[in-house]
């Protein structure tokens, strides 16, 4: 039996439903379990019940501060050697993200997943398309950004849902392997181009002054995540491509500029907005 972590979340549903499409006998765990699901609550670790599972796909537990979302993990791995788990898949960050504000989490998480004593697996994801749409701003008839002429090769959720099955479908054809999955990159001004509208940059003082004070229900630490990406954008930090992602497909990457497009569009002033909403980022559920 394959387990997915973080089932009730976009990456970790994906994931299972990548699995399913393939046939491969999978359940997903969740603190909010849908039917079918197991119950799995990272920070009650005496509950944690891997009996059965054979291969653990452990999506990252963010939305946290760094030593809790490294304690969550640690309390999985701790249960999944207790429980007789033969191998473990973890969906990290891109190596090209050790920048991030986020990055600390995820590299302390691949050291306990090398020295937990498990065959092992570790998918460094790239930024999704999605987020990248979604963190561009709608001002008047355009759109803005922090991103500058910088350029991201994202990747769409749904490429990486799928790469974590076909891993987790096969493990140990992929036991003790890195993957930095990163896609196509793309800029701000190529999405601005693709709804026909003009992009226009902003600093990343401005970005954080309405981060800080015009987007409603960020947690502390997020302010300062997101400025990171932008900044690493803006820079040329986060526009490497490599290999990893297509060979395990075996096919070509979907687009990411038709996704994060998409979201953009979703996020546009009158679809569902108010015009006072417009330069407020979408940092809701694109972020997992």
């Amino acid at each position: 039996m394959i387990l997915v972590t973080g089932a009730s979340g976009n990456l970790g549903s994906a994931t299972l439903a990548a699995l399913r499409t393939r046939g491969a006998p999978a359940t997903g765990g969740s603190r909010s379990p849908k039917e079918g699901m197991r119950r799995l609550d990272f920070d009650d670790p005496a509950g944690i019940d891997l009996a059965g599972v054979a291969t653990l796909v452990l999506i990252s537990a963010g939305e946290a501060e760094d030593d809790r979302v490294v304690g969550r993990h640690a309390a999985v791995l701790h249960a999944a050697v207790r429980d007789g788990v033969r191998h473990v898949v973890y969906t990290s960050l891109t190596g090209a993200g050790d920048h991030l504000g986020f990055a600390l989490a995820h590299r302390a998480t691949e050291r306990l997943v090398r020295a937990c004593g498990l065959p092992w697996t570790i998918l460094r994801n790239g930024l999704y398309a999605e987020l990248f749409g979604g963190l561009l701003m709608w001002a008047g008839d355009g759109v803005e950004s922090a991103f500058g002429d910088g350029a991201l090769a994202a990747v769409t959720r749904a490429d990486l849902a799928e790469a974590a099955a076909v891993v987790a479908a096969d493990p140990a054809r992929h036991s003790g392997r890195t993957y930095d999955l990163t896609g196509t990159p793309i800029t701000a001004a190529d999405v601005a181009e693709r709804l026909g509208v003009p992009h226009q940059t902003i600093g990343l003082g401005e970005l954080r002054r309405r981060l800080l004070n015009d987007v409603p229900g960020l947690l502390p630490f997020q302010p300062p995540m997101l400025l990171s990406i932008a900044t690493g954008v803006r820079h040329g930090f986060l526009d490497g491509t490599g290999p990893d992602l297509t060979d395990i497909l075996d096919r070509p990457a979907r687009d990411p500029l038709t996704a994060a497009v998409a979201v953009a569009a979703a996020t546009r002033p009158g679809r569902g907005r108010t015009s006072a909403d417009g330069a407020r980022p979408a940092t809701g559920s694109v972020l997992g």
